[in-house]
């Protein structure tokens, strides 16, 4: 069965311009109170704390401005990009608590970061050669039931088709990228120092993806969102042609995909 989930990047965008719009009222008022006090240690110290201010708010506003020309499909300078992400992962918990204010899901903010940071990635249009490329998985995309434990030693999976190990697998030594499956986002770091992609796909839920994003950052990272039948950290899939044009992307291929499953589609 193939669900769509259509997810929308202005969400994330709205929350983040009213967090800097937050931040710049609170920019402000602290200005205001502290200005007198300043003024006593030395005449310029409240210009040169008020201008300092200035700019790295001027700067976190030309890298939302990266993001939205970016959705709107304007090829943006590099340093607009580069704005673009310091202004996202900078801004990200004020938006989930202005978004927690609203009554708004948690998760669904969380998809549409992921869908964000995405599109920014795919807009650099990055090619890697297939050995820098890591396909990063947790644990639980595991058959529960299975006795091999792969984790340590992908070898040991048997392919036997009860699960998607087998087909990650396959794909990987298809391209000739690594994987590396995982129990947790501490050994998912782990893995990624060990092998040092220059850029990686990781298929998680909402919160590990947003978490491991800017973790790694300035690694780009692609997420895929993981299916979950079974509920959380339980017999997970993943769509494995989404999977598959995204590593044919990242090496600068056409993806020859044939396989079915859980299709995905942003939205701006």
């Amino acid at each position: 069965m193939i669900t769509t989930v259509r997810i929308q990047k202005r969400l994330f965008i709205g929350l983040v311009l009213v967090s800097l719009l937050l931040i710049s009222l609170l920019a402000y008022g602290i200005w205001t109170i502290s200005f007198s006090g300043l003024a006593r240690i030395s005449a310029w110290l409240p210009f040169f704390f008020g201008t300092v201010m200035a700019v790295c708010l001027l700067l976190a506003a030309i890298g939302i401005s990266g993001i939205v020309l970016s959705v709107w499909g304007v090829k943006t300078l590099p340093v607009f990009q580069n704005l673009a992400w310091t202004a996202v992962n900078l801004l990200f918990p004020t938006a989930i608590r202005i978004g927690k204010l609203f009554d708004v899901d948690k998760e669904r903010i969380e998809q549409s970061f992921i869908e964000v940071s995405n599109h920014l990635v795919k807009q650099k249009q990055l090619v890697v050669a297939p050995e820098k490329l890591l396909i990063l998985t947790p644990h639980c995309i595991q058959n529960d039931d299975c006795p091999y434990k792969i984790t340590r030693a992908t070898d040991n999976c048997k392919r036997c088709g009860q699960c998607q190990v087998g087909e990650l697998l396959s794909l990987a030594e298809k391209y000739g990228v690594k994987v590396a499956i995982v129990t947790g986002g501490t050994m998912a770091r782990k893995a990624i120092k060990g092998m040092r992609p220059e850029a990686v796909l990781a298929i998680a839920c909402e919160r590990d993806l947003t978490s491991g994003i800017q973790d790694v950052f300035p690694i780009p990272v692609v997420g895929v969102l993981n299916e979950r039948p079974c509920g959380p950290c339980c017999n997970t899939r993943v769509d494995m042609q989404r999977v598959e044009r995204t590593v044919a992307d990242f090496l600068g291929r056409t993806a020859n995909t044939g396989t079915k499953g859980v299709t995905t589609n942003g939205g701006a």
